[in-house]
């Protein structure tokens, strides 16, 4: 038959196509991502697993009048081939190049702009009730994974769907996994789901043959249905989705096309909230991916025949905390680790395996997982909850209502601060210091290498203070001699007089490599902790120089220069480096860096020439 995808290049060319031609289109497609993505990365698994949840979409509905939301919308590499974006695939999560998640400026078939997770069943609702009120008639369509339906978002805008009579569909895409496999009540009442297959598969087929049956069929379908719920009961337990609103439907397989194309034209039909469960697996088409989903979901480039990595690092700041954190807990038993379905990304997995009494993944549910740890640093436990950057903004206010007011001791390991590169906007983690800095009794520290990390590690779980250690993705490039850590004590790495630099986190090391360069005499400031900010070392250093410049891997306001052009008299230079306000767009770390004007060599001759 050749190679089907290369015909196809838009959604109509898709309609045209017969079942047995789209089951051959899935295993093009399923190649095709394969074989870019071991170039680029991204993120695998989860969109192997929805070609033919996909297609059967794209088939049914009359996309871009029909809007499908795609919950994290890191699934939707088949969506985006199939709807213009194929010939540009190539350039998919690089500079310039296409994002990995919907973005509507890229089509107008991304209905909304998403990444991060439990947020398509309200911004679904939200479209099916405007159209509502606008006389419209076309049809919205959540996709959302079992992982992300363990946040609490999607459980609030289930709840009130389900009590909207709304017309809205919810497709559940459920395939067992996260980021991490996924735990909690949720999952495995959907455990049960799975089991019961032959519901819906026998009560259509029997449903169909009575309304065939002259006058009475019809009659006794009604009959039946004013029984279904009580049917429903003794058949699939607990039917949570049916008791909210919703008609339910399913379990069905996630790669069968004509079964899921079927079911979906049914769900069309159905005047209100509908929910289409799904079984797929990830990873699917690809045998090391599917028996390796966790290491697929989100992937650097690797070796198609192999899956090893191009560029596997044996150490980061990740596994760094993992053993350290390990290491501690080993001496004292009141550390327990916390994460929200992200075990493998924190490094936490030997943490899991040594003290499994003392590990708890919560799933999708940041919020949850911080206010969890203020309940156990109350009662004299030490917490230590692991989320990256961007996810930690999710539960800003559980940070401030429940850690902060009580000043209890929970130490927050905020991994993937600053630029992680190829994820974009929804993922970079340039915000962390500007929110936090502005929460009473919190206190901030980043490190500069692996050795600082473990530093600060084990002086902020003996504290008994609220704190937040914030480290990037990936490697450091040197480890430096580091000092002790005290409370809010910052450390002098070079003595200068001609110019202060302060800086904090990775961009320390930044800094030393620009006094390194410079034929210079540069003062430079290891601030380690944001808050409380070392006062009196920078204003010592400053009234000696005169020139002060600070670099942070954060956006400008609310963070390292705010605090530090606080103190500064009115006679001292001051310049500062760090990201706009703005969203940062895709692309790796290093060409970030030097679009945004932080690299070395940048930061060179603008500190030679100022004045």
């Amino acid at each position: 038959m050749g190679n089907i995808l290369d015909k196809v290049n838009s959604v109509e060319d898709l309609r045209k196509l017969n079942n047995y031609e789209q089951e051959a289109l899935a295993g093009d497609i399923r190649k095709f991502i394969i074989n870019n993505v071991s170039k680029t990365g991204g993120h695998l698994a989860p969109s192997l697993g929805t070609v033919e949840l996909t297609l059967a979409l794209h088939s049914v509905f009359n996309t871009p009048k029909d809007k499908i939301i795609w919950d994290v919308g890191h699934q939707t590499y088949t969506h985006k081939i199939l709807t213009g974006r194929k010939d540009k695939f190539n350039t998919l999560r690089t500079l310039k190049g296409i994002s990995g998640f919907p973005k509507s400026c890229e089509s107008e078939f991304d209905a909304f702009d998403t990444g991060h997770s439990s947020t398509s069943i309200s911004v679904a609702l939200g479209m099916a009730r405007s159209r509502d009120i606008l006389k419209r008639r076309n049809n919205v369509v959540a996709v959302i994974g079992d992982g992300a339906l363990t946040g609490g978002m999607a459980l609030e805008a289930l709840n009130d769907a389900g009590a909207s009579h709304t017309k809205l569909i919810v497709v559940l895409n459920d395939n067992e996994m996260s980021i991490s496999k996924n735990v909690g009540g949720l999952s495995r009442f959907l455990s049960i789901l799975r089991t019961k297959k032959l519901y819906t598969k026998s009560n259509l087929t029997v449903k169909a043959f009575t309304r065939k049956i002259p006058y009475i069929g019809k009659p006794i379908i009604k009959l039946v249905d004013k029984t279904k719920h009580s049917i429903k009961q003794l058949i699939i337990p607990n039917m949570y989705f049916e008791n909210i609103g919703f008609t339910y439907l399913g379990p069905i397989d996630g790669h069968n096309l004509a079964d899921l194309k079927s079911i979906l034209r049914i769900s069309k039909r159905i005047n209100g909230p509908v929910l289409v469960h799904c079984l797929t697996k990830k990873g699917k088409g690809y045998s090391l991916a599917e028996k390796n989903p966790d290491k697929f979901h989100g992937v650097s480039p690797f070796n198609v025949e192999t899956g090893e990595l191009l560029k596997e690092s044996s150490k980061d700041y990740s596994k760094v905390f993992g053993d350290k954190l390990v290491e501690l807990a080993k001496k004292d038993k009141k550390i327990v680790a916390i994460t929200a379905a992200m075990a493998d990304g924190t490094g936490l997995k030997n943490f899991s395996r040594e003290f499994p009494q003392r590990f708890f993944d919560v799933g999708i549910a940041e919020q949850h997982a911080i206010t969890m740890a203020a309940g156990m640093a109350k009662v004299g436990m030490k917490p230590v909850v692991s989320l990256y950057s961007s996810f930690l903004q999710r539960a800003y206010d559980q940070m401030l209502h429940d850690v902060c007011i009580g000043n209890l001791p929970v130490t927050v390991c905020i991994d993937r601060a600053g630029i992680v590169g190829s994820d974009g906007e929804t993922h970079q983690g340039i915000f962390d210091l500007s929110f936090l800095s502005h929460m009473p009794n919190l206190n901030i520290m980043a490190p500069k290498d692996y050795n600082e990390l473990e530093n600060m590690l084990e002086f902020a779980v003996n504290s008994n203070l609220p704190m937040a250690i914030r480290y990037p993705r990936g490697a450091c490039k040197n480890n430096i001699l580091c000092k002790e850590i005290e409370l809010g004590k910052a450390e002098i790495l070079k003595d200068g007089i001609d110019l202060t630099i302060v800086a904090i986190g990775k961009m320390v090391q930044t800094a030393v490599e620009i006094a390194d360069r410079l034929d210079m005499n540069i003062e430079v400031i290891n601030a380690r902790f944001l808050k409380p900010l070392d006062k009196e070392t920078i204003l010592k250093s400053v009234n000696k120089t005169k020139k002060v410049v600070t670099i942070e891997d954060n956006i400008l306001k609310g963070g390292l220069a705010s605090a530090v052009r606080e103190i500064l008299p009115s006679d001292v230079i001051f310049q500062c480096f760090g990201y706009p306000d703005k969203f940062i767009e895709h692309g790796n770390t290093e060409e970030i860096e030097k679009l945004y004007g932080l690299d070395v060599e940048k930061l060179c001759k603008i500190v030679y020439n100022i004045k």
